[in-house]
C-alpha cells in the first residue's frame, strides 16, 4: 500500500464507509464493477420527488473506492441526479489536475493524493458511476 496514496483521511473515511448496509427496500439499486482490478460498487436508493433520501451500499473494493462512497452517503442526500453529474464531473477534473476546480464537498479535497496515480482514478470514481446509475435506472422506470 502506498503510503503517499492512501493518507489518514482516505483511510478514515474508508473506515467509516465499511460499516454502511444495502437498503431493505430500496426505490433504486445498480453495481457497477472495474474489471481492471476487482472493485465492485453495489449503491441502494431512497428516492423523494427524484432527490436521494436515503443511500445504502457495499463496496468490496479498495480503500479509494469505500471512501468515496461513504462521502456519497454523507453528502448525496438531497441531491438528484444533474447535481450528482456535475459533482462528479468537477471531481474527476480536480483528479486530472485542472486548476481552479471548485469542489462541491470539500471533503473530497481529501482525494488530492490520488491525483498522481491515474490508474486510481476510476476507483474514486466508481461508487459515483453507481449512483448515477441507480438515478437513471430510476428515471427510466418513471418515465415507462
Amino acid at each position: 500500500m502506498s503510503e503517499a496514496l492512501y493518507q489518514a483521511e482516505i483511510l478514515r473515511l474508508a473506515k467509516e464507509g465499511r460499516g454502511n448496509q444495502r437498503l431493505d427496500a430500496p426505490d433504486a439499486s445498480a453495481r457497477v464493477d472495474n474489471p481492471l482490478c476487482g472493485d465492485r460498487v453495489t449503491i441502494d436508493l431512497s428516492l423523494n420527488d427524484g432527490k436521494i433520501a436515503a443511500i445504502g451500499h457495499r463496496v468490496q473494493g479498495c480503500a479509494l473506492c469505500e471512501a468515496s462512497a461513504a462521502l456519497i452517503r454523507e453528502n448525496a442526500p438531497g441531491h438528484g441526479l444533474d447535481e450528482l453529474e456535475a459533482v462528479r464531473s468537477r471531481l474527476l477534473a480536480f483528479l486530472a489536475g485542472c486548476d481552479g476546480v471548485d469542489l462541491d464537498w470539500k471533503e473530497l479535497e481529501s482525494f488530492a493524493p490520488v491525483r498522481d496515480f491515474k490508474t486510481r482514478h476510476d476507483c474514486v470514481r466508481l461508487p459515483f458511476d453507481a449512483v448515477l446509475k441507480a438515478l437513471n435506472n430510476a428515471k427510466a422506470d418513471m418515465s415507462d
